[in-house]
């Protein structure tokens, strides 16, 4: 027996619907045909279909006086199956027509939608101003208010999509894009600062747009938004209601970790210590909460918990910028203990940073702490490391080259060891470290003197470090 093909429930329900259509418009005309078909088609959503058939009517009956209407809605039905270009060049020859199809500016307006598709944003801006000034009474007047105003947003001309918003929402407040005008205008106000006008709109949204799927966008932005003015303890509110009523929120992981930092700031300890729990069990995991938590560890001094968040987040995030930012911070503090080998393995783990000062620090680091251990080859390796990075700040700079110097000098390379002094002696910007080259490049001139004269001994002191920058963990 032959297998009987298996047709999609789709598209049989399609073809169904078609066929009923073409059925019913059996004792028509061929034109009467063609409408019916195209227009109920478009009606059910089979743009497809109608598309083809409204295609056929506009070839074939050019003289028919439903053509306006045809070339419009063939327009629609290339919009909605995907074809912006096919739909804007339907729409602009409905422009054309003697008889201007459809509602008042409903051709000019659709085509601006088509232009805005396409992302030709200037161009749908005029055409959305088009409908507005030609009739501001024309039941398409508040779409194409809406839509020249995210154009605005679009070109990133700020004044004038919040002058948009604004319009909108004056003049048609219960417009069914209410809802994301007010969003998108709190976004903007948010951006030029004004905070107090922002917390305006945002405030009563849940209220005046309830069921609105923008909800959760302007809740979290509520939070986000108090715990940054000054209101920690509403925004913590508003953030720990977001974060459970919709856990899988593309915003949720950052609504955790501002949850968690606001607490950390403001919080007493049993709000950091749930901090730190819900950071430390967050799904899925992220570095960003591996080192909040850590730093909430830190605050409360609770080394164990610091050191189990510092651990989850080297284990799991072995290559984020975090983590070594997170290594280095340890390698500094081993090296202010004398732990020069725990320091060194440290500042290797951060050395592996994309961040260029991240990893020219620590590459000073793990020359430092080698020179301490005596061990000068991969000393000097460290610091010849830290001139090659690109855009290296010029304070590390020249604390490598005098590292350099000492290495090269510990190891009687005489000629070597001058080059890296008078490096420093002729461009770094430290005095001090100057001065202290000064002296070593002319040791390393007698070293190199002809025999009789004398010469002078290693340095047994280090280059001498600048003060700490405040707040500097080093």
């Amino acid at each position: 027996m032959r297998r009987v093909p298996c047709v999609p429930a789709c598209l049989a329900l399609s073809i169904l619907v078609a066929l009923s259509v073409v059925s019913s418009a059996a004792a028509l005309d061929e034109a009467d045909r063609l409408w019916l078909v195209g227009e109920r088609s478009f009606a059910d959503g089979l743009y497809p279909v109608a598309r083809r058939t409204l295609e056929r009517f506009v070839a074939q009956y050019p003289k028919d006086a439903r053509l306006p209407d045809a070339v419009l809605l063939l327009g629609k039905a290339r919009f909605k199956a995907g074809d912006a270009d096919g739909a804007l060049e339907a729409f602009r020859r409905a422009r054309t027509l003697s008889s201007a199809p459809g509602r008042s500016q409903e051709a000019r307006f659709w085509e601006a939608e088509a232009l805005f598709h396409l992302k030709r944003f200037a161009e749908a801006r005029s055409a959305y101003d088009d409908v507005v000034s030609t009739d501001a009474a024309s039941p398409l007047a508040a779409d194409a208010v809406y839509g020249r105003a995210w154009s605005d947003l679009e070109l990133k001309s700020t004044e004038p999509a919040i002058a948009g918003f604004r319009e909108f929402l004056r003049t048609w407040p219960e417009h069914q894009q209410a809802a994301s005008a007010t969003l998108q205008l709190a976004r903007l106000l948010v951006e030029r600062k004004q905070h107090s006008e922002a917390l305006a709109l945002l405030q009563p949204f849940a209220t005046k747009y309830g069921g609105s799927r923008l909800g959760p966008d302007a809740q979290f932005l509520l939070g986000w938004l108090k715990t940054t003015t000054g209101d920690a303890r509403g925004g913590a509110a508003d953030l720990r209601a977001f974060v459970a009523a919709n856990p899988g929120h593309e915003q949720a992981a950052a609504a955790r970790r501002l949850l968690a930092q606001t607490m950390a700031r403001s919080g007493d300890r049993e709000e950091m210590l749930e901090a730190y729990k819900v950071l430390m069990e967050q799904e899925p995991p992220s570095a960003d909460a591996f080192y909040s938590a850590a730093q909430i560890a830190t605050k409360l001094a609770r080394p164990k918990d610091q050191e189990a968040a510092w651990k989850r987040l080297s284990a799991e995030f072995p290559d984020h910028a975090l983590t070594q930012r997170v290594a280095l911070d340890r390698a500094n503090a081993a090296f202010q203990d004398k732990n020069w080998k725990s320091a060194t393995a440290l500042a290797q783990q951060a050395a592996r940073s994309d961040d260029e000062a991240v990893k020219a620090e620590a590459l000073l680091l793990v020359g430092e702490s080698e020179l301490k251990q005596k061990r000068f080859a991969p000393a000097a390796k460290a610091f010849e490391a830290v001139t090659a990075v690109k855009d290296v700040d010029t304070g590390v700079r020249y604390r490598a080259l005098a590292g350099l110097g000492l290495a090269r000098e510990e190891q009687q390379q005489w000629k070597g060891a001058l080059a890296a002094y008078e490096s420093v002696v002729s461009r770094s910007p430290d005095a001090t470290l100057r001065d202290w080259a000064r002296a070593r490049a002319k040791a390393m001139k007698e070293r190199l003197a002809p025999e009789g004269k004398p010469a002078a001994k290693p340095s047994a002191k280090p280059a001498p470090k600048p003060a700490p920058k405040k707040g500097s963990n080093s």
